[in-house]
């Protein structure tokens, strides 16, 4: 059994449909597949949500309606036969009817979450009926029956494995099945999801519980760069990444991936293929646990940091002090990215500023405390980096850009540095000159 996972780019237009359809009839070997909504609809289902919490019944039926027109759109131009063009208008007309009755309740978490996973619901309706109106047998199973995961951080494999079974056992026997991505239950069976970008951990979390002989993650890139290509020029695919470099890539901003993707099959060693929708034949990325080369591999930035400094009115390392700012941060649910410490003072980084106006208030109580925002990490990865003979020259970005904090040590993995996010771009076009075009002179 294979999974093969469609982003919404990939499942974004009739013609992309097609070219989906042309993947799936490739080859003959049993398949999951996993499909995010169009590209667009759930940006769409966030404003409806908006909506919701303001009571705006006009929007809520201008944005329902809109939704409805853009899926009537896509059976129109893919079903030719008027006689199942109508009947797969009357289940999506079903579906939005349902999207009414769940958008007059009063708002709550559970309501977004049920708003914001129906994308992958009409999509995959859609599609569904499409395969099986131009004779590719199919069928179409609902996530929400199985994907019982309990926690995002860590997701009940057993459960799913158990659940899903049950649901093929049940269900016609066919080399197709189609489901959705991104939703998921939690540890009281409540409708949830993945967090942006989760379709390709709803590919993971499958495989994993199906003991797949691989999962494919479909987009519209030849896998990943070694750089942003959406800010740095001539960046170039990497055929293989081991499961500790992808994670590292993932999790520091590598948009390709979702940040836990690969988590779950890393103990059965189930190789996870990066393939673009619209250059099939390109060789792409192959995630294992196979080391194929050491050093220097790729760059990635994630954004959105903010650079906390706490100082001590006392010695940094008295006994228990350490352990009293964790326990703050942990207290409040904010994971720190980064940590550096000195003999006064303690730097970290979080993502995450829920919490933190209390974070500060309760840090304030025995120490000075500094907040920064708009920061960028830029992760520099690879399999023993520090090792590589080129490594050294990231370190000549210290003469152009004002780097805020360097971390190494956690993972032999990553070199991390902090930088202002204004100065994200240049850092990512230095860097990429510096360690993999190997250019003499590089001006910022």
């Amino acid at each position: 059994m294979k999974i093969l996972k469609f982003g919404g780019t990939s499942v974004g237009s009739v013609e992309n449909l097609n070219k989906v359809k042309e993947i799936l009839i490739s080859d003959q070997e049993n398949k999951i597949v996993v499909c995010s909504a169009m590209s667009g609809v759930t940006d769409q289902l966030v404003r409806l949500v908006e909506n919701i919490k303001f009571n705006d019944t006009e929007a809520i039926t201008r944005n329902l309606n809109r939704l409805e027109n853009k899926h009537i759109d896509v059976i129109d131009a893919l079903i030719g036969d008027q006689e199942t063009r109508n009947a797969l208008k009357k289940g999506l007309s079903a579906i939005i009817t349902e999207m009414f009755d769940v958008s007059s309740q009063e708002y709550s978490e559970i309501i977004n979450s049920r708003i914001i996973t129906y994308g992958e619901t009409l999509l995959t309706y859609i599609f569904s009926g499409y395969l099986n109106f131009i004779g590719v047998a199919n069928v179409l199973l609902d996530a929400k029956e199985f994907m019982y995961i309990d926690s995002v951080e860590n997701p009940n494999i057993e459960k799913v494995q158990n659940k899903l079974e049950k649901v093929l056992e049940n269900s016609i026997q066919s080399s197709i099945y189609i489901t959705q991505g991104f939703v998921c239950r939690d540890s009281d069976g409540r409708i949830s999801h993945l967090k942006r970008g989760g379709s390709d951990y709803t590919a993971t979390i499958i495989g994993s519980a199906l003991n797949a002989s691989e999962i494919q993650i479909w987009t519209d890139i030849n896998g990943l760069h070694n750089n942003d290509p959406r800010y740095v020029d001539e960046t170039q695919p990497i055929a293989h990444l081991t499961y500790n470099e992808a994670a590292e890539l993932a999790y520091f901003g590598a948009k390709i991936l979702h940040p836990q993707t690969v988590s779950p099959v890393v103990d059965k060693n189930i190789p996870v293929l990066l393939k673009n929708t619209f250059d099939p034949e390109a060789s792409g990325t192959i995630i294992s646990n196979k080391t194929h080369k050491k050093g220097l591999k790729a760059i990635s930035a994630k954004d959105g940091i903010t650079a906390i400094k706490i100082k001590s009115n006392r010695m940094l390392m008295a006994h228990g002090y350490l352990r009293r700012i964790f326990e703050v941060f942990d207290n409040f649910q904010t994971s720190i990215d980064m940590i550096t410490t000195s003999e006064i003072a303690i730097s970290l980084t979080i993502d995450n500023t829920v919490n933190l106006d209390k974070i500060v208030n309760e840090i304030e109580k025995y120490a000075e405390i500094t907040v920064e925002p708009d920061h960028s990490i830029i992760c520099i990865v690879g399999e023993s980096v520090i090792n590589d003979k080129n490594s050294y020259k990231l370190f000549e970005i210290l003469n152009y850009i004002p780097v805020r904090m360097v971390s190494y040590g956690g993972s032999n993995n990553n070199i991390s540095i902090l930088v202002d996010t204004k100065d994200k771009i240049p850092t990512l076009r230095f860097l990429n000159e510096k360690l993999f075009q190997m250019k003499e002179e590089v001006v910022v």
